[in-house]
């Protein structure tokens, strides 16, 4: 590590529990982020902040007047852009020694397929069941951990899938790929702004803990957020012997 990164992860170095050795393990890491828009935001400035080596961000939208509210990586003056092209912008702005690439196309399983075996850690910070069960089989085919998260209205939840364990259950476990879910979107049912940046946030941290080894992550715990009355419960997520995804891991 240079003097410059000492010093600019210094608050992270003085953790007993991260330290010099974690902070190396961080800055080694490559990252792969799909979705630029408000979940992604917060996870990925964070991430850049405390110096993940390479961020790979996946998202075909751009930027939007009314995703101003909550998507926190883009500004007014980039509206019109690619969402990962303004969020590149951002965490640079931030932390130029990140490399960032900007992938402005949806996260289909051919993407996935060529881009996971290069990372050590995926998050899903997408809006839809669709992209969600797809990264999902990406990550349990590839064994590459997942760290999931969602936000509508006011109802948060994030977990931590651990494909490279033979007893951890997958996102496919939780929500079956073939049952019908009422699809909810926040262009339709709003979301509360502060909601996304907590659990992108959070999204980071527990990607940040797992790189670095520092403390417990949410692997097979599911953490529901209130945000109305900013109350968190946690429950275990059971392995589904039958899930269609991962039953034949060994």
């Amino acid at each position: 590590m240079t003097d410059e990164q000492l010093l600019r992860y210094s608050r992270h170095i003085l953790l007993n529990e991260l330290g010099v050795e974690g902070q190396e393990r961080i800055l080694a890491a490559h990252v792969l982020v799909v979705g630029a828009g408000g979940l992604g935001s917060a996870a990925a400035l964070y991430l850049g902040s405390a110096g993940v080596g390479k961020i790979t961000l996946v998202d075909h939208d751009l930027v939007d007047l009314t995703n101003l509210q909550r998507q926190i990586a883009h500004t007014t003056q980039r509206v019109g852009q690619p969402k990962v092209e303004s969020a590149q912008q951002a965490i640079h702005a931030i932390n130029p020694e990140v490399q960032v690439h900007a992938l402005q196309t949806r996260a289909d399983t051919a993407l996935l397929d060529q881009w996971l075996p290069q990372a050590d850690l995926v998050l899903d910070c997408s809006d839809n069941f669709a992209t969600r069960h797809a990264i999902n089989a990406a990550c349990v085919k590839h064994r590459k951990p997942l760290v999931s998260g969602a936000a509508i209205r006011f109802d948060g939840q994030i977990t931590v899938y651990d494909s490279g364990d033979a007893q951890s259950p997958c996102y496919a476990c939780l929500f079956p790929p073939h049952t019908a879910v009422e699809e909810t979107q926040c262009a339709t049912m709003g979301v509360f702004a502060p909601l996304v940046g907590v659990i992108g946030a959070m999204q980071a941290g527990e990607a940040l803990k797992w790189l670095s080894g520092a403390g417990r992550t949410l692997t097979g715990r599911l953490l529901l957020l209130d945000g109305r009355s900013m109350e968190c419960h946690s429950m275990r997520i059971p392995r589904d012997p039958a899930c269609p995804v991962c039953q034949a891991r060994a």
